[in-house]
Parts: structure tokens; sequence; C-alpha cells
């Protein structure tokens, strides 16, 4: 039952640990004090799994620079952003535009727009060369050893690595906390690592079994609430990308408003990420109970066990946790990548579609790659 998605989750806790090695030294050097201390607002940007890491880092961002945080859509920053919020003071906002490419033409027209009204670009990318690394004030440059394709894991979790270790640079520097937090949190990092790596057999176990219950299921539902929203956003691209079955994202509230009214509710695989420490668990805890008495087919994603709640009749995974209320369980996705991969071998689909007949427009990423660049205004 071995696929490049499962492959490429058993090897995050190595590349982890290489990838801080690499990263945590570059970060340190990336902004000048002065330039550290002139931002006033930071924006943070991506197209696919590099949004779903700007959102899951996002209350991270704000808790460890203590300065406004806003995750906008490439798009939107690209030709909708009222342009009176570029370059009100020098450096500002500080825009973090994130693509291990730096091929995508949104992300480099984003780029481009905000460079020229006055904001820090800082460009994460693979690809210093790229559109996006030519149109930034500065590159961090990733260097993600090359592994078996899959639908994407190590990246997304290189990106919320890269952006964690920012913030905590941010933060510290400005004296938001002393050293030794920031070296605590960035240890914690390498933490997760570790469980994770005690943790993956189990794991493994667990979600080939499910696959194997789910794999006739006809829809996916992926709830989260907070932080954990990005894992829900994560988890419907995952399966869009593997399985190319229906997928929905929503957050807790949202999903009593709308999500409950679907029929069929056996058919409806249902995924719920819930961290311990997240301020909207109770309201997640509700939730859950309705689709228990709707009968969906549920799987829990958490960093503890809850022992206030009945966890009978329902699948309940536990991913690392991180120690910091600041910081976000980094490998929170594991157990959505394990599952995702496992049911697109069952059904014996390919990842993204093999990019093969009336998918052929996106080969190679010709589809986000090739769009046109409009350079523009603000709203």
């Amino acid at each position: 039952m071995t696929n490049p998605m499962r492959e490429q989750v058993f090897s995050l806790p190595e590349l982890l640990r290489g990838q801080y090695k690499d990263l945590e030294p570059k970060v340190r050097k990336l902004f000048s004090t002065p330039e550290l201390f002139s931002f006033r607002r930071i924006i943070l940007s991506g197209c696919g799994d590099s949004r779903a890491a700007s959102m899951a880092v996002l209350r991270s961002f704000e808790r460890l620079t203590h300065l406004p945080v806003e995750v906008v859509s490439t798009i939107d920053l690209a030709r909708f952003y009222d342009e009176r919020h570029f370059g009100s003071a020098p450096h500002n906002p500080l825009v973090i535009m994130v693509s291990n490419s730096g091929n995508v033409a949104r992300v480099a027209e984003a780029a481009r727009r905000a460079l020229d009204r006055g904001a820090f670009v800082l460009g994460i990318t693979g690809n210093p060369d790229s559109p996006l690394g030519l149109n930034a004030t500065r590159i961090l440059p990733l260097a993600i050893p090359p592994f078996r394709s899959a639908p994407g894991t190590r990246s997304y979790i290189v990106s919320i690595l890269a952006l964690l270790l920012i913030a905590v640079r941010i933060g510290e520097v400005r004296g938001c906390y002393t050293m030794d937090t920031a070296m605590a949190i960035r240890g914690d990092i390498g933490v997760q690592a570790e469980a994770l790596e005690r943790m993956l057999p189990g794991m493994d176990r667990q979600m080939l079994a499910l696959a194997r219950a789910w794999q006739s299921l006809e829809a996916w539902d992926f709830v989260g609430a907070g932080p954990d929203y990005a894992t829900a956003w994560y988890g419907h691209a995952k399966v869009f990308e593997a399985t190319g079955q229906y997928a929905m994202h929503i957050n807790s509230e949202e999903w009593m408003h709308l999500n409950f009214f679907a029929r069929r509710t056996r058919a409806i695989a249902t995924v719920v990420a819930a961290s311990s420490n997240n301020e909207g668990l109770s309201r997640t805890k509700e939730v859950i109970a309705y689709m228990r008495s709707l009968g969906r087919p549920l799987l829990i994603i958490s960093d503890q066990p809850w022992h206030d709640f009945d966890t009978g009749g329902l699948e309940f995974v536990i991913t690392p946790a991180s120690a910091f209320a600041d910081s976000f369980p980094v490998f929170q996705c594991t157990p959505i990548n394990l599952l995702a991969g496992f049911v697109m071998t069952l059904l014996g689909e390919t990842p993204g579609r093999g990019c093969a007949g009336p998918w052929a427009f996106a080969k190679d990423g010709a589809g986000v790659r090739e769009s046109k660049i409009v350079l523009q205004g603000g709203a």
C-alpha cells in the first residue's frame, strides 16, 4: 500500500531537522534590525498549499510579532486590495509571498504591485531567479531536497517552518519575549518532529484501515476553526489532488448553518481538525455531536485526547502537540496525507489526474504559470 504521499509523510521528521538547520541561520540574517522595527503590518499570501500554510500560521504571527497580520489571496492582492494600505510608511507593509516554484503568475503579479507601491516584499521560494524572485525586495531561498513527486506534503511543512521561524525572529528582535523563549519555541519544532517519528507507524496503520472503510464514500467534508481551519482547507485540497473526489472545507460555526443540510449523511467522509488549545474547541465539540447524530463517518484530528468527551463510535487520531500557544502543531496535516494517499491507491487514481486528457491544460503548471499578468491600481 505504499504510495508517494505516504513516502513523503515518512520523510518529514528528517526533512524538518535538515530544513531547520538550513533555514534558521538564513532567517537570522534576513532583515536588518532597523528593517524589523520599521514594519507596522504584515500580509501573508500564496496560492494553493502556500495559502494554507499562511492561514495555518496567521495566529502565530499575530501573537509572536505583536503586529496586525492578515492573509490575503494573491488575486485579491494583485487586483483588488486597496492601494491606500500600501506605502503608508517605509517598508510597509511587510508582504510575505510564499511559492516554492516562484513561477505562479498571480504570485509574481501581487508581489510586483506591492513592491511598486512601497511595500517590503519577501519572497519565500526555491527558485530565486523565478518571477517571484525578480519581483521581491528580498528572498528567503528554500532548498528542499528532491523526492518522489506527490500532492504537496514536504513543501507544505517547509513553508510552515519557514514562516514560523520568521515570526519568531521578528518578535525576538522587537523584544516581544526573551532570546531564551525564542530558542525554546524554535526547539519545540524539533520536538514535534521527534514525536511524529514515534507516532507514524501507528498512525499509518490507523489511516490504512480507515481508507479501506471509506474508499467507497462519495464526498469529503473538512471542518476546523481558527488555525485548525487551515488544516481543513489543506485537507480538501489533498482530496482533490489525490483522488479527484468532491470535497469541501468550512469552519465549525458555518458548518452548523450550511453543511449539515447535506443528504446521504453516511456517504460523506467528515474530518474535523480540533487542537486542544483552540479557543473554538467547545463549539467544535458541539458540532461533532451533531455530526454523530447524523450518522456521519467521522475522523477527529487533535494533539491531545479529550478526557471530557465520549470518543466512542468515531476515529480519533493524535498528532504531535506544540508546547507553546503562540506556535502551531506543525504536523496536524499528516493523517490527512496518509488517508488521502491510501484512498488514491485503493481507487487506482493518478495524482492530479496525471494532467492528461481534459486536464492536459494544467501540465507542468501551465494553467497558473502562463496567466496574463496585469499591473493596475487599487480599488
